[in-house]
């Protein structure tokens, strides 16, 4: 079988499917392992590690696709690089299946079964395997970093020769593996956290990492959808969130916002008038600019800077801005992926009525399975 990683031309992507550590373990295993160069350039991991972990280096992307049973990538595919995958070939990368109608019937058009990594499951036996956990790990980290570095204050709180410096208030909004490890790392910078989620079962969490947790009484009982995400609330449930965090939100000097619901918008949870009540020189960091953004005024990859001096930022993408962890992280996903795909005798075995592969597949024997 051999198996193929490709270099990531998608602007702004700087990780890799696969890191060398995991290829030499393919390789251990009977897999032929050929490695697109300069694949793994922008994460960290130069030519020479693939190399020594038994990989064949291919200098474009055609050479690497040559005979290709499985295809590694990050991000989808571009149309031209879809119409070079081999016939009956395996595609394993992200895929959202909204913005990618005519990525889908092109694959099918030239039978490649496809696999989108945002669709692995949740349950116990594919944890290891769930890459929006893993990259939603790095975002949380990074989201503290850039806003502690875009605020015009201190987080923690310092005795100097020159005074006392107070700590700075941080909100997490939305307790999943992104907002927890926001609050992790806001409490190792010395902030006074604070975290909602309407799902009641995280307030412990959220407790457990010395944050306390608002707005109790907007939490429901049944708010937690499928998979363990928040489901999407009513108008009035949300009119209510909202009301309950506008009193809070408007003491805070920095807001990292990370709530989502799979496959639909970010639900709104910061309005305009909240944002006009906040200090000069407060700043919202909303992880969810991709799919519409938590804060009203958010604008995806951009900066805003309000009236009253609040800076949001949208960033997109921000694994790929620490790709050397993200990429280690994904690729043990994908490693643990493709070992449940191989069988003991070598051969790759793709079921749709597996309970990983078939929520997962996007593209099978020339039809489209799903586009939602």
């Amino acid at each position: 079988m051999r198996i193929v990683v490709l270099k990531e031309r998608a602007a702004g992507e700087h990780r890799v499917a696969l890191v060398p550590e995991s290829v030499g373990q393919l390789v251990k295993a009977g897999v032929e392992m050929v490695v697109e160069s300069g694949a793994g350039q922008a994460a960290g991991f130069p030519d020479a590690p693939y190399a020594a972990a038994g990989a064949a280096l291919a200098g474009s992307a055609n050479d690497a696709l040559a005979g290709a049973h499985v295809v590694l990538k990050v991000q989808p595919p571009s149309l031209d690089e879809a119409g070079h995958l081999p016939s009956g070939a395996l595609l394993i990368s992200f895929l959202p299946a909204s913005s990618a109608g005519d990525l889908l019937t092109q694959l099918a058009n030239r039978n490649v079964t496809a696999l989108g990594l945002e669709r692995v499951p949740r349950i116990t036996r594919a944890q290891s395997m769930d890459v929006l956990s893993s990259q939603a790990t790095v975002a949380g980290y990074k989201a503290v970093l850039l806003g502690a570095s875009t605020m015009p204050r201190l987080l923690p709180m310092m005795t100097t020769a020159a005074g006392s410096l107070t700590p700075g208030k941080a909100f997490v909004l939305g307790a999943g593996v992104a907002g927890l490890q926001a609050i992790a790392t806001a409490r190792r910078l010395g902030a006074v956290v604070s975290a909602f989620d309407v799902r009641p079962a995280v307030k412990e969490q959220v407790q457990s990492l010395g944050a306390s947790f608002v707005a109790a009484d907007a939490v429901g009982a049944g708010a937690e959808g499928q998979g363990g995400y928040a489901r999407a609330q009513t108008e009035d449930e949300q009119a209510r969130t909202q009301a309950a965090l506008a009193g809070h939100i408007k003491d805070m000097d920095l807001v990292i916002s990370t709530a989502a619901i799979p496959g639909k918008r970010a639900p709104v949870l910061i309005t305009e008038p909240m944002v006009a009540s906040m200090k000069p020189g407060s700043v919202i960091i909303d992880l969810a600019a991709e799919t519409g953004g938590n804060c009203a005024l958010t604008r995806a990859g951009e900066t805003v800077i309000t009236a009253n001096g609040v800076t949001i930022l949208g960033p997109v993408n921000l694994p790929a801005t620490m790709p050397l962890h993200a990429s280690q992280m994904l690729s043990r996903n994908i490693l643990t992926l493709l070992r449940h795909l191989i069988s003991k005798e070598g051969q790759l075995v793709i079921s749709m009525d597996d309970e990983i592969t078939g929520p997962m597949c996007l593209v099978h024997a020339g039809q489209i399975r799903s586009s939602s």
